[in-house]
């Protein structure tokens, strides 16, 4: 094999090989890194809202005042956290999805305009 011909091979596989990193890295380890960073963003609105305890205590009464007042209280306190919280989380989730998604689109977007 002549030598220009492995120069020829070995540039190529190095460009194949990069454009794959290139693509692992900007998919599936952007993916592990946003969806741990949105994780961690829900946890501490979590601290916040404690959806799971507050759906646990949704009919208890509030501040223990076992009376029917502190039932109906407690129920409806509750349920209009729940309700906040959950439209809150949704709007985020959805939002983080959103970006996401143009995040994945931009190489495809740059490509298509280098290439026109």
């Amino acid at each position: 094999m002549k030598p220009m011909n492995v120069t020829a091979v070995y540039l190529v596989s190095r460009f194949l090989y990069r454009i794959i990193e290139f693509a692992r890295h900007w998919y599936v380890k952007s993916f592990h890194i946003y969806f741990d960073r949105v994780l961690t963003m829900l946890g501490a609105l979590d601290r916040s809202f404690a959806l799971k305890i507050t759906a646990k205590n949704l009919f208890k009464p509030l501040y223990q005042d076992y009376s029917i007042i502190g039932y109906i209280m407690g129920f409806i306190f509750r349920s209009f956290r729940l309700v906040v919280a959950g439209a809150l989380y949704g709007a985020i989730l959805l939002a983080a999805t959103v970006v996401y998604f143009v995040w994945l689109l931009i190489p495809p977007y740059l490509l298509m305009l280098i290439v026109r």
